[in-house]
């Protein structure tokens, strides 16, 4: 039996410089590869706060605005026998966004497209990053996906 758990979140931070949008990536110090912000959900949070809290304790950034990505990262993780499947958030921030790095990341880039899945080890982010350029870069974001965080 291969157990199926949903106890992390992610999120692909957009940023403009310059009138275009770029997505943050960030050099993780366990496992040694760039990613996006990611992290474990605490008892008592739901995920869209998860990745608000993960946000702001990773890189020191406020979010503007926030939206569910419509996308599920999944995968096979071999050393504890587990699929996992995160759910994905769309964080906007205000332009020419600073980043402080806490102890978890070694460096950090604001990308382009290409340059993140040049950067990301994985066949997943690059569907992730995709799908984030098509749906919230290329396109307005639909009105849906929007998570009110105002009252937070």
């Amino acid at each position: 039996m291969i157990p199926i758990q949903a106890t992390h979140v992610s999120a692909v931070v957009l940023s403009e410089f310059d009138g275009t949008y770029k997505m943050l990536l960030l050099d993780r110090v366990k496992g040694g590869y760039w990613c996006h912000v990611a992290g474990g959900v605490e008892s008592g949070e739901e995920g869209w706060q998860t990745i608000l809290r993960e946000l702001k304790e990773e890189t020191q950034i406020d979010a503007l605005e926030l939206h569910s990505a419509d996308f599920l990262e999944q995968f096979y993780e071999a050393k504890k026998n587990r699929i996992m499947v995160v759910p994905c958030f769309v964080i906007f921030c205000k332009p020419n966004q600073n980043v402080i790095l806490n102890h978890e990341h070694t460096d950090f880039r604001w990308c382009s497209l290409e340059e993140a899945k040049h950067l990301a080890p994985f066949a997943n982010q690059h569907r992730l990053y995709e799908h984030v350029w098509a749906h919230y870069i290329e396109q307005a974001p639909s009105q849906f996906t929007r998570i009110n965080i105002a009252d937070v």
